[in-house]
């Protein structure tokens, strides 16, 4: 084999063992994260990460309609690809694909919960797939000249849905706004106040720039802590008396944050079969290496 077939052969092996080992152990890890964290009720669930079973509900505002079947649901994700081959290769190509960004709400026997699904794996259990000779499966066919230029082309359509009245699994970030629950931390209130009025430091001079010398001296800081203060406790007061509100997003920390139409045991007993998968391809790649290396000496 020469040298550059050698390194070739050792970028792809080697490739292949980092990839594989990285998804084993970060499938791991998930499943860990799924088994090890308790299920909770909306309404008792402690502030932090947090795992929810519940249903589905159809917020009153929002009106949601797959793009590519047309049928109502509460989010949906598509993807469009096209076949092409050149004689030797045949491929399917993607030349499309979106996801819903709207809220979802889940509801338990004890509360309901908003769900911001940006940042999540979502699993449903609606998945649909067709062919057709059309870009868009609901557009109209094109005619004359267009139409027969396109009378050649193939498409492949995927369509996954989640919809109202359907069971969730949910695990990520939950916090609660309003109803008083929110505690205060004064300093950081404060330093937020403080950084805010920065922002527009001629303003912040008119207010507390006593001696109209063009800056704040250490009594007109004193001043602007104070009323940073003051404003932070108004601002958590006003808060409180809102509605309770809870909510469930992304995590902040390296953690799963999955929405899943399956229960806990079924999605880690995927992982673990993934994490399988990855360890075979991590020892394939492994032995690869080995194996080019031995041809190189």
């Amino acid at each position: 084999m020469d040298i550059q077939g050698l390194v070739v052969g050792l970028a792809c092996s080697g490739g292949a063992t980092l990839a594989g080992a990285w998804w084993c152990l970060r499938r791991l890890a998930q499943a860990r994260h799924l088994l090890d964290t308790p299920t909770s009720k909306i309404r008792s669930a402690a502030q932090g990460y947090a795992e929810f079973y519940g249903l589905l509900e159809a917020l009153p505002e929002a009106l949601i309609v797959a793009p590519l079947t047309g049928k109502p649901c509460l989010w949906w994700r598509f993807k469009i690809e096209e076949y092409s081959s050149d004689g030797k290769r045949r491929s399917w190509r993607v030349v499309e694909r979106g996801c819903s960004e709207g809220w979802l709400r889940l509801r338990d026997a004890s509360g309901s919960c908003l769900i911001d699904p940006q940042g999540a794996e979502v699993r449903p259990a609606t998945r649909e797939r067709w062919r057709g000779s059309l870009r868009h499966p609901r557009g109209v066919a094109p005619r004359g000249l267009f139409g027969w230029l396109a009378s050649g082309a193939e498409y492949r359509y995927t369509e996954e849905r989640l919809h109202a009245g359907e069971p969730l699994y949910a695990i990520g970030e939950f916090r609660t706004s309003g109803g008083g629950r929110q505690g205060l931390d004064l300093a950081t209130a404060q330093g937020q106040v403080i950084r805010e009025w920065k922002g527009d430091f001629d303003g912040l001079l008119q207010r507390f720039d006593s001696d109209r010398n063009g800056r704040l001296d250490d009594p007109e800081w004193n001043r602007v802590r104070l009323a940073a203060r003051l404003e932070a406790e108004e601002r958590h007061r006003q808060v409180s008396l809102q509605p309770q509100q809870d909510h469930l997003a992304r995590p902040r920390e390296a953690q799963p944050f999955i929405l899943s139409s399956y229960g806990e045991d079924d999605l880690a007993r995927q992982f673990h079969w993934q994490a399988a998968g990855a360890a075979v391809l991590c020892l394939a790649g492994a032995a690869g290496s080995a194996w080019l290396l031995g041809l190189a000496w």
